[in-house]
C-alpha cells in the first residue's frame, strides 16, 4: 500500500511574515496545555511534516529537531492547571499561544491559528489572525506548531511522571485512560490535576 500523500499549504498571505500557533494537551485530566508558535521559511518542506496527531511518536521526534534548527524562530509556552481552571481549557490554550507568539525574534504581523476561536491581544488585532479549523493538517506553519506542542508537552509529562509513577502519565500523558482513571479512585487528584475536569467516570467521588 502506497503511503498517503501530504499536502499542505506553505503559507496563507505571501506577503505576510507568517507564524503558525497550536496547542496540544486540551484533554488531559493532569499537566500543562502546551502551545507553540513557529515561523517557517517560505520554502520550508520535510516529508515527514503532518498534524502531529497522523504522525507515530519517532517521526515526531526527527521532525521537532528539524523544526527547532530550520525555523525562521519558534517558541513553546506551558499554561499550568490552576490558570487552566481559571480561564478554563479553550482560553487557556489561547492564552498560551498568545504567549509564545510575543517571544518570536522576528515578531510576525500575521498569525495562522489552529481552530476557531481566537482574540486581539496587544498588537495583534483582528486584522492580524486567521483562525483555521483543521490548521494542522492545512498549512505547514500550524502542523509545525502542533509537532513542537506535542513533543514538549509529551517530555515534560515524562519528566513529571517519576514524581508520580501511579498514574502512568509516562504513557497516558494525563489522558482519561482506565489506568489513569483507577489510579486517581485510588489515590486521589495531584497538584497536576485540573480541578475544573470532571470525568463522569469518577463523579461523585473526586475533585
Amino acid at each position: 500500500m502506497m503511503p498517503r500523500e501530504i499536502h499542505l499549504l506553505p503559507y496563507c498571505l505571501a506577503d505576510r511574515l507568517e507564524a503558525g500557533c497550536d496547542e496540544a494537551g486540551r484533554g488531559p485530566l493532569a499537566g500543562p496545555v502546551f502551545a507553540a508558535a513557529v515561523i517557517l521559511p517560505k520554502d520550508f518542506t520535510h516529508p515527514l511534516l503532518n498534524d502531529s496527531k497522523q504522525m507515530c511518536e519517532k517521526d515526531r521526534a526527527i521532525l521537532r529537531a528539524a523544526l527547532e534548527q530550520e525555523a525562521v524562530s519558534w517558541a513553546v509556552e506551558a499554561v499550568g492547571p490552576k490558570e487552566i481552571d481559571e480561564l478554563n481549557i479553550l482560553w487557556a490554550s489561547v492564552t498560551g499561544m498568545q504567549r509564545a507568539v510575543l517571544r518570536l525574534d522576528p515578531k510576525p504581523d500575521f498569525l495562522l491559528v489552529d481552530g476557531n476561536k481566537f482574540r486581539p491581544f496587544d498588537e495583534y488585532g483582528f486584522d492580524s489572525y486567521r483562525t483555521v479549523v483543521h490548521g494542522d493538517a492545512t498549512y505547514a506553519s500550524i502542523a509545525a506548531a502542533s509537532v513542537l506542542a506535542k513533543t514538549h508537552r509529551d517530555e515534560f509529562m515524562r519528566t513529571i511522571a517519576a514524581d508520580y509513577p501511579e498514574y502512568g502519565w509516562e504513557r497516558n500523558f494525563g489522558y482519561p485512560t482506565p489506568e489513569h482513571i483507577e489510579a486517581l479512585r485510588k489515590y486521589g487528584p495531584t497538584p497536576w490535576h485540573r480541578q475544573s475536569f470532571h470525568p463522569k467516570a469518577l463523579e461523585p467521588t473526586l475533585f
